[in-house]
């Protein structure tokens, strides 16, 4: 019989290991020189062990593989299929098209599509009729045409309805009922991560704004089928901590959805943040990209859309379009990151911090349903207020260079070079009515690149 290597040492409990470094500081506080409270709330230990894990038996899931793809923004139909067609040539497997115009052609814009390539369709408008024309589109070619549909999104972004209440209520009926659509219902979960809310917030927030969907089905009748809700998730820079939070996140839509008796299953498009990229050192962007979408395919998203390093400052252009492209497709094909399924699944510092941020949510997920719901607090101002508190603590320690940007608020270049701004890198204040104050999103970097760029 085969000896396993371990089986010449001697099992070590947590308790052990603790004594070990507790003799090793040499009297130095254990707390105070070894544990780190995150903004989630979290202490963070410096060593994990079995003991941590084995009370928990939250099994996540977690896609066999996953899709890379392409954002392309709709400005002119053929130019946008063409750059689509383009892509999927040097390797996009997935295309996200944002419509801002109803005038668009939709059969025009999807024409030469491969079927084997996911499409998810964002409309910067809500109509009925043009979803259908979608729908009618997926049923004659069997593309796979994701359409996402989030009324109470654009309510926080904005502070708007698209029309009001019972009219995008209403139109959203219809295109939920689109039955040859692979998904016609999103979560934007990423405007929360883009305003400084932390990642309880973002989960918490998140799977109420599903629940108010979820309740408004079931009120009126309204059956979801077999097709999954899309989750739109930003990654930032806390490589672990993010890989958790999608893990806690399916885990969470799974708890929730058994109530419903709907899909467990949902899909879950993540992207890098915008909230910690920067104009100062912008070529470090590239980097952060980079384990951000690591963390994205570790954590289980089903869909990782890259962001272009100079996409804060810069319009759309083929360098920076395919280096994030290619940025993804060395991940899949010269790393080999979809080759093990479910890679962090048994490191017990991962599983911990799953368990935690899902546990930790879904207590503020309870209180806000106890408290009349998420729409009611978003058009109260709570929402907005617990977000605000929680980004001004991370703007203070990133003042502070408790959290650091590198090339940005430590390690600078003296000989910055200020890239070329072609478009709007501040947020503008506009005065316009609204029925609630909107969730803003704002950049860690703003201050120091004001002052850079007036230096």
């Amino acid at each position: 019989m085969t000896k396993s290597l371990f089986d010449s040492f001697d099992e070590v409990s947590a308790k052990e290991w603790k004594q070990k470094i507790q003799f090793d500081l040499k009297g130095a506080d254990y707390n105070e020189a070894l544990i780190y409270n995150s903004l989630e709330g979290i202490d963070i230990k410096p060593f994990y062990h079995q003991e941590d894990v084995a009370a928990i038996d939250t099994p996540v899931t977690h896609p066999v593989s996953w899709k890379n793809a392409l954002k392309i923004v709709v400005e002119q139909t053929t130019t946008s299929n063409q750059k689509a067609l383009s892509s999927i040539k040097k390797g996009a497997e997935s295309i996200h098209f944002v419509i801002t115009q109803k005038e668009t052609d939709a059969k025009e814009l999807l024409k030469g599509i491969p079927s084997t390539i996911n499409i998810f369709v964002e409309t910067q408008f809500l109509c009925a009729s043009y979803i259908q024309k979608l729908n009618n589109i997926a049923d004659k070619t069997d593309l796979n045409i994701f359409v996402l549909t989030d009324i109470i999104g654009n309510l926080a972004k904005t502070g708007n309805w698209f029309d009001n209440l019972k009219n995008d209520h209403s139109l959203l009926k219809e295109i939920i009922c689109s039955s040859h659509l692979k998904s016609s219902l999103s979560i934007d979960i990423g405007l929360y991560q883009n305003a400084g809310a932390t990642m309880v917030q973002q989960l918490a927030y998140g799977l109420a704004h599903a629940n108010e969907y979820l309740n408004h089905c079931n009120n009126t009748k309204i059956s979801l089928g077999k097709t999954p809700i899309v989750f739109k998730v930003a990654v930032g820079g806390n490589y672990f901590f993010e890989i958790a939070k999608l893990r806690a996140l399916r885990w969470l839509w799974k708890t929730l959805a058994s109530e419903y008796n709907t899909l467990s299953e949902c899909h879950i498009i993540a992207y890098p943040s915008h909230r910690n990229k920067t104009i100062l050192d912008y070529n470090v962007n590239m980097l952060r990209t980079t384990t951000e979408c690591m963390s994205a395919i570790l954590g289980g998203a089903d869909t990782v859309q890259n962001l272009p390093y100079d996409d804060v400052y810069h319009l759309e252009n083929d360098f920076g379009t395919r280096i994030s492209l290619n940025q993804l497709l060395l991940l899949k094909n010269e790393s080999y990151f979809d080759i093990v399924s479910n890679p962090a699944s048994g490191s017990y510092y991962i599983e911990s911090l799953t368990n935690q941020l899902a546990e930790k949510a879904l207590a503020l997920f309870k209180n806000i349903e106890d408290s009349g719901g998420f729409l009611k607090q978003l058009k109260s101002g709570t929402l907005q207020k617990k977000i605000k508190e929680s980004a001004t603590k991370e703007q203070e320690l990133f003042d502070n260079e408790n959290i650091v940007l590198t090339g940005t608020n430590k390690y600078q270049n003296s000989n910055e070079h200020i890239p070329e701004i072609q478009k709007p890198i501040f947020p503008e204040k506009k005065v316009r009515k609204t029925l609630l104050a909107p969730i803003l999103t704002k950049r860690l970097s703003e201050k120091i690149e004001k002052k850079a760029m007036h230096a």
